[in-house]
């Protein structure tokens, strides 16, 4: 794990991840990682046909965020520039467990854990949680076209696999905080005081990464 801060926030799509990851890299003169979305061509598809797109949607996904997090290792982190992201690659394992079929899923992690090997690993994680009703709203609000077909039921599994993964990364890597934010009861978009509760909670957060290093 690196010694530079590497924040990144995590949690189900509409959940206000890049918008935090925004804050904190404006707040802390971070660089700013946000995962690509809208190049992925599959996604349209993906939303109305999920068990015919899955693969071709995850392995993109996959191959891009390798990509960049790559890139990240080798101009900021090693650079020691700190770094502030709206996502980290273990987001694919939730996503691909989800919905690709059992032998498409076995074959995809063989290249997950290749390409993830030696890939940056996170020193402050903030996961962002909701219910389903906030998370479609907020879906509903940014408009993405692609997300139009998205089914509810698709979405409620998605943050029930969240919470288990968390909970899970919590136990296996005790020595990454995890800062756990409710989005139904503190909104950092819209109310100036739940971004400052929100930052100060990363600045102490940093602060006692520093003083055990």
């Amino acid at each position: 794990m690196t010694t530079i801060p590497f924040v990144t926030v995590e949690g189900p799509i509409g959940v206000g991840k890049t918008s935090l990851a925004k804050a904190i890299s404006e707040h802390f003169d971070f660089h700013l990682l946000k995962e690509i979305v809208d190049e992925n061509p599959f996604l349209d598809k993906f939303y109305s046909n999920i068990d015919e797109w899955s693969f071709q949607t995850e392995m993109f996904f996959l191959c891009n965020r390798y990509k960049q997090l790559s890139d990240i290792q080798r101009h900021y982190l090693s650079a020691h520039k700190p770094v502030a992201a709206d996502y980290h690659i273990f987001k694919n394992i939730i996503f691909a467990k989800r919905t690709l079929r059992p032998e498409e899923y076995d074959k995809y992690l063989e290249v997950y854990r290749i390409l993830t090997a030696d890939m940056p690993k996170p020193n402050v994680v903030i996961y962002l949680h909701a219910s389903l009703e906030t998370l479609l709203k907020r879906v509903k609000l940014r408009g993405r076209e692609f997300e139009r077909d998205m089914s509810p039921l698709y979405l409620e599994q998605l943050s029930a696999d969240y919470d288990e993964f968390i909970h899970h990364f919590e136990k296996t890597h005790p020595e990454i905080p995890v800062l756990r934010i409710n989005g139904d009861d503190i909104d950092f978009v819209n109310y100036e005081q739940d971004l400052g509760l929100v930052l100060q909670k990363v600045e102490e957060s940093l602060l006692k990464r520093s003083t055990t290093l």
